[in-house]
């Protein structure tokens, strides 16, 4: 609920072409660029906030699942099954020596078993795109992902550094990038991940992430955040625009308008199974902030008061919440993140 970071549609999209465009968007200065490789480190969050930190030694590298990424902009009009989207005439197929196996043999650590692929999935939300159902136009940045091997250092700043309140590790290794998606893994001992976006480092704007988690443990929260540029913001603002928790069965959108714990804060919840591919999305103007799952509306702040007063950057984070009990390694895939005007 708080602080994570210290601080498939109609047709397929060509991956070069993005890639290019966001290129170009960079060097017109699309993106703000802070210093690469920096440890993030956040405010102290309220006591009904979430940081987002964690624990353990540096988790392998697992191969990501392959997964379909939808051309910006367009939506389908139905339930997606995963098995459709597989098929040779709509989607590449996915490649299966890119998922790395669960794990068996006993190993010095465990390795997590990485995200089912995309073609063995059941079902997936319907893919719609807020973008596309509210016309937000052209991507003006983000990443697509299609870079393999660490995270893009011109795009990402990776954390490293202390977890969530001091207990666990945030560790650059345990992100990996291959076949188009983004996997962040946690281990037994809470070694996770985190990073921060140093394009769109903006007031104002729209953003939308396709994202999954594989079954988790419920002490790994996978969370996609608005965070305040420079770590710095008078009424501590932060905008969880998909937060999971112990409650594996449902997604939250926080919005955090002042310091001092829940009695700030707006929420709403949505049951959904993160398993499956999702898109979420926030629409922030001058008249307030919207929340959106695969399209559709699922949160609503209009009050001025309740609006961030600073600029604000993308952050994805796995965050490691442990309770005495054994944690479960868990991940979390990231296909793209899509900024707009």
């Amino acid at each position: 609920m708080f602080n994570k970071s210290p601080i498939k549609s109609a047709a397929p999209i060509n991956k070069l072409a993005v890639a290019m465009a966001m290129g170009a968007l960079a060097l017109t200065g699309c993106s703000v660029a802070p210093t690469a490789g920096v440890s993030a480190t956040s405010p102290t969050p309220s006591a009904s906030q979430e940081s987002r930190p964690a624990p353990g030694a540096a988790a392998p590298k697992p191969a990501a699942a392959s997964a379909v990424k939808p051309a910006p902009g367009t939506a389908t009009a139905g339930p997606v099954d995963v098995a459709a989207e597989a098929a040779p005439a709509a989607v590449a197929p996915a490649a299966p020596a890119a998922v790395a196996p669960a794990p068996q043999a006993a190993a010095a650590a465990p390795v997590p078993a990485p995200v089912t692929a995309q073609a063995d999935v059941a079902a997936t939300g319907d893919g719609s795109q807020a973008a596309a159902v509210r016309g937000w136009g052209a991507v003006v940045a983000g990443d697509e992902f299609s870079k393999a091997g660490a995270p893009d250092s011109t795009k990402w700043s990776v954390f490293k550094g202390t977890g969530h309140a001091g207990k666990g590790v945030r560790s650059p290794q345990a992100w990996s990038v291959a076949n188009g998606v983004a996997t962040v893994s946690g281990d037994s001992a809470g070694t996770t991940g985190g990073m921060s976006a140093k394009f769109a480092q903006q007031k104002y704007g729209k953003w939308e992430t396709r994202m999954r988690t594989n079954a988790r443990d419920p002490k790994y929260h996978p969370v996609l955040i608005l965070w305040p540029n420079n770590n710095a913001s008078p009424n501590c603002a932060e905008i969880d625009y998909a937060e999971g928790s112990t409650n594996t069965a449902q997604i939250k959108f926080f919005l955090h308008y002042a310091c001092g714990g829940s009695s700030f804060q707006t929420t709403a919840a949505k049951t959904i199974d993160t398993t499956q591919w999702h898109n979420y999305a926030v629409e922030w103007t001058p008249a307030g902030i919207t929340g959106y799952i695969d399209g559709v509306k699922t949160f609503s702040d209009t009050n001025p008061a309740h609006l961030p007063s600073v600029g604000m950057h993308q952050t994805l984070q796995l965050d490691w919440f442990p309770d005495g009990s054994a944690t479960k390694p868990s991940q979390m895939q990231i296909d793209w993140v899509r900024v707009y005007k």
